[in-house]
Formats: C-alpha cells, structure tokens, sequence
C-alpha cells in the first residue's frame, strides 16, 4: 500500500472507465485516509456513490464517498449543478449516523443552483424524445441538463446568490419555462427552499479554486473523485447518449480550477464485467439468462434510480480509449467476486460490423470473495487479470473481492 501511495503524489484522481457504477467509492474510501482534502468536480445528484462500512450501507449523491473521514476537508466545485434540498437530505443523514460535515464542507460560490423545475423540464424532453424517436437516451430526470442548459446559455443562478431575493427572477423564468416545456414552476417553493438552504450553508460557500491553491501551497494530498464514467463524458462519450457534464480527469480539474500540471496520478477503475443503464450503444452486452444471472450476483441496480442495469464483459478497447483520455496509471478492477460462478468469461477485444469480437477465458468457479492477495486468487482468474494488464499496458493495482472496505486486493 505505501509504494502505490507514494506513486499518485500530492494530487490524484479516481476516474470510471466505463458507463459508470465500477465502484468508485470503495477505492475512494480507502485512500481517503491517506488524502488530506476530498474533492468532487462536475455533475450532480445523478451520482450514486454506495459505500459500506460494518456491514452499513451508505449512498451518496451529491456528497463525495470520501466524506465518511472524520476531520477531512470536503470541497464541491464549480463545475457541479447542486440540488440543495438533496444536498441537506444527506448532510442530515450523515448527522443521523454521528458525522456533522458542515463544519468542513466548502461549497463552490460558482457552482450552479439546480432547481425542482430542471427536474420538471428534464421529463419533459425525455418525454418528447420517446414521442419524436421512439426511445428516450436514459436520463435520470434529475434535472442534469437542463442546469447545464441554464449555466452554457448564462441564465443559470450560482451559489454567490444565495442570499439574493430572487423571487421575481424565478417568476419571469416561469413564464419562459411554461411556453417553452409546458412545465408549471412553483415559485414559492423555490424560494422557501433557498431560505433554508441559506440558513444553514451561507457560511460554507466560498471562493473554492483560491482555497484548493491554499491547501496545495500548504501541502495537503488532494484526492478529486469523479463522477459517472469516461465514456458518459459529454466530449469523449459515447454522444448522445451521455451525461452533461466533463467526466474526464480533465473535467475534474476544469470544475475544481486546478491546472493541468498539478494532477500527478489518476486510477482508472472498471469492473471485472461492465454495465451500462439507459440507451446507447453496448456491443458487449449479455441479455437473457447470462445478464440477469450477472445483474443479480452483482447488484446492478441505480443507487440513486433503482433502474435495473444493462450488463456484459468488458472491453479492451475502450478500457484502452478511457486509458488513452486520462492517463490512468494503473487500474482499480472491481467486483471479480461476481464472476465466480461463471464457467466462462468472455472479453471484447475488438469490433466488426458494429458486433463485438470475444476472447474467452475459463472461469475459476470457486469464491474469490474477501481474498486481500493477489497469489490466492485462483489461477485462471489471476490470468485473466494478467490479460487486462498485457493488453492495456496498465498495471493493475487494486482488485475488489466484495463490497466491504477491506476486501480488497492491494498491489
């Protein structure tokens, strides 16, 4: 553990390579200890990060997984579009289990304030692309882009207005937002939502890029902890079918204000299978008995949307295509436990035809579950291992065996 700590530096990024759901928040948790300040960059409460601790399930959306750490500076950037009634569902949450992170959470002032009715107004397209095309593209309806609407056409409301009235800004919106979604904007609501987010946030809302170069000039270890995947970025995803904000390492150093020489490392984290939800294209995907076998054994369902998720293998391509966008140093495999029951383990190594091409491995059919050494794993499935290694040119350094913390194979 201590020479793959001394290898990420003083800043690193924990980065999903695929769709999302590879399980980020474990590897998160585990080198929080070893970070002095955790921070999270871009999206919005349309991430499910679950961690657990003791056999306690804990899932967060907005919240980095790393705020679990008693006495760890949490820092949400500019780059994020903040539901704050959500925000203060977790922050009561966590008080409910003994942690106040109040007192060390700063909330960029430049973030964006996502509002009940983006929610409103993301249904609404979704239910105009469903009529118009036949199909939606899978959001989550939480409003994501049509904040991310609001901040590229510079209407957007930022958290340095917080304490502004701006009952009467919100109701000329209602009336654009009537014409344009036939979307009804409870301005009231809005406005007594406001007030109790100010009350209790004012004082954590703060000029966040300043404080970060404050915190690397002291030299504090910065941990930034991405949010959805590689290929959800809205550049370098698999566009339409994308998330609205920057996924990438250099998203999160764009929504954190950090420039680009002060990431030292990043770790790539993919599961030992894949999973995608909503539409877009997955050549590598399993239906039928297989799929749902691999959905069941691996618990594929949203934390934040409960929406069972589309499964099948990995791909060598495009955990190499994610590789090529961030940099990874060296990837986190998650989940292997769920492939134990499998006679075999196909992976994607290339496409023709729009159809994926497979290599497929023995399976080792017996329980990896809760081995922390890599020589225990059983022999096929160090190989297969070893064949994401060789065919990335990626060492991999971390391998999850089950869902608590500590079942986790350190390289």
């Amino acid at each position: 553990m201590q020479k793959l700590l001394a290898s990420l530096g003083q800043v690193s990024a924990v980065i999903g390579a695929q769709w999302g759901d590879e399980g980020k928040g474990k590897v998160i948790d585990i080198l929080t200890e070893h970070f002095d300040v955790i921070a999270r960059a871009c999206g919005g409460a349309n991430a499910g990060h679950t961690i657990v601790v003791d056999g306690k399930k804990h899932v967060f959306r907005l919240l980095p997984s790393g705020c679990l750490h008693e006495g760890k500076p949490v820092l949400l950037g500019s780059g994020m579009v903040i539901h704050l009634p959500t925000l203060l569902e977790e922050l009561d949450l966590l008080k409910q289990v003994g942690i106040d992170l109040v007192p060390r959470l700063w909330i960029s002032s430049e973030a964006h304030i996502l509002f009940d009715f983006h929610k409103d107004i993301d249904a609404a397209l979704e239910d105009r692309r469903v009529v118009a095309k036949g199909e939606g593209i899978g959001t989550t309806k939480r409003g994501i882009g049509p904040a991310y609407m609001d901040k590229a056409a510079r209407r957007g409301i930022r958290l340095e207005r917080l304490g502004e009235d701006l009952r009467s800004e919100l109701q000329e919106r209602a009336k654009d937002v009537q014409a344009q979604y036939g979307v009804k904007i409870d301005v009231e609501k809005e406005v007594q939502q406001l007030k109790g987010a100010e009350s209790r946030l004012s004082k954590r809302i703060v000029d966040t890029t300043n404080l970060l170069h404050t915190m690397l000039s002291d030299g504090k270890r910065i941990l930034m902890e991405g949010a959805q995947a590689t290929l959800l970025d809205l550049d370098h995803g698999t566009y339409p079918y994308v998330t609205s904000s920057f996924t990438t390492a250099a998203g999160a150093l764009q929504g954190l204000g950090l420039p680009p020489r002060a990431l030292n490392s990043c770790i790539g984290v993919a599961k030992a299978y894949c999973t995608r939800v909503g539409a877009g294209t997955f050549p590598t995907e399993v239906t039928g008995e297989t799929g749902d076998r691999l959905r069941e054994r691996g618990g594929e369902y949203g934390s934040v949307t409960k929406r069972p998720r589309r499964c099948g293998w990995v791909s060598i391509p495009d955990l190499n295509y994610s590789a090529l966008v961030n940099g990874f140093l060296c990837w986190n495999i998650t989940k292997l436990d769920v492939l134990d029951e499998e006679g075999s383990v196909p992976v994607g190594i290339g496409e023709k035809d729009g159809k994926a091409i497979f290599k497929t491995f023995p399976g080792w059919k017996q329980s990896t579950r809760g081995i922390t050494e890599f020589k225990k794993l059983p022999e096929n499935a160090q190989d297969y291992i070893k064949f994401i290694e060789d065919n990335t040119g990626i060492p991999v350094r971390l391998i999850g065996t089950g869902q608590g913390r500590e079942e986790m194979i350190i390289r």
